[in-house]
């Protein structure tokens, strides 16, 4: 069963969303050569928590932290230190958050400096991927138009889509039904209804669309070592046609 939400459900969601939006032009100017990944997590918690929210992965199932930073060939789920970003590398952002007792959940790619022509296509693929996806998520329409839209998007370029790894539902809780895969069969799946909350990421890899986990048990990296870029919003699907929540 995929929850649907109340109007006034999907206002506390588009408030918490709302602060991811906003955290995102704040720490931008930042993702700067010589910048550790930690530095941008301490300064993410401390935003979000100044807005009355707390962050939402921050020791969920275990995790250290109130970011995923994943560069370069990290596909999601990197985890903040010491590291410091060099010019060129491309690392994303995947940030959750909740207040009121519902979640936000959203991710951005970022360029550190000037990145190489194929990393520029890569990213820009994959956020053409994430907006193609949204505007299949209208009342009526089936859940796996979404993957269809990604995987269609993603594959016409020449790049792979990942498999292990899905968006979800969202609401009261940060994982809910449905799982969305990064590929699919237009016209298959659940049918969308209004009311229903998804967050729908794409996760675009430029070799392979195998997946390697490191050691540390979270960090998902391309299985070839080649470049990945991750996007995602929250959003509702509404007689009006999908709204995102996860903007300004």
């Amino acid at each position: 069963m995929i929850p649907r939400k109340t109007t006034v459900e999907i206002a506390y969601m588009r408030e918490v969303n709302r602060i991811l939006a906003e955290l995102f032009v704040h720490i931008e100017p930042m993702i700067q050569p010589g910048i550790t990944t930690a530095e941008l997590d301490q300064e993410a918690e401390l935003f979000i928590r100044s807005r009355g929210a707390k962050p939402a992965f921050k020791g969920y199932r275990g995790y250290p932290a109130t970011l995923c930073t994943s560069i370069n060939e990290v596909i999601i789920h990197g985890i903040p230190g010491e590291r410091r970003l060099a010019e060129g590398d491309i690392i994303g952002i995947d940030v959750g958050a909740v207040k009121n007792d519902f979640y936000g959940d959203t991710a951005v790619t970022y360029a550190v400096g000037a990145v190489t022509p194929e990393a520029e296509s890569l990213m820009e693929t994959a956020q053409k991927a994430l907006y193609n996806a949204i505007e299949q998520a209208k009342m009526g329409g089936r859940l796996y138009d979404i993957s269809a839209a990604i995987q269609t998007t993603a594959e016409s370029a020449g790049f792979s889509c990942v498999r292990e790894f899905v968006g979800h539902g969202i609401g009261r809780a940060l994982h809910e039904d449905p799982q969305i895969p990064n590929v699919g069969k237009k016209g298959t799946g659940p049918v969308l209804e209004e009311g229903m909350t998804l967050a729908i990421e794409t996760m675009i890899n430029q070799g392979v669309w195998r997946v390697k986990i490191l050691p540390d048990g979270w960090t998902a990296v391309t299985a070839d070592g080649k470049l990945s870029a991750h996007y995602e919003h929250t959003i509702a699907v509404t007689k009006d046609g999908p709204q995102i929540l996860s903007t300004l």
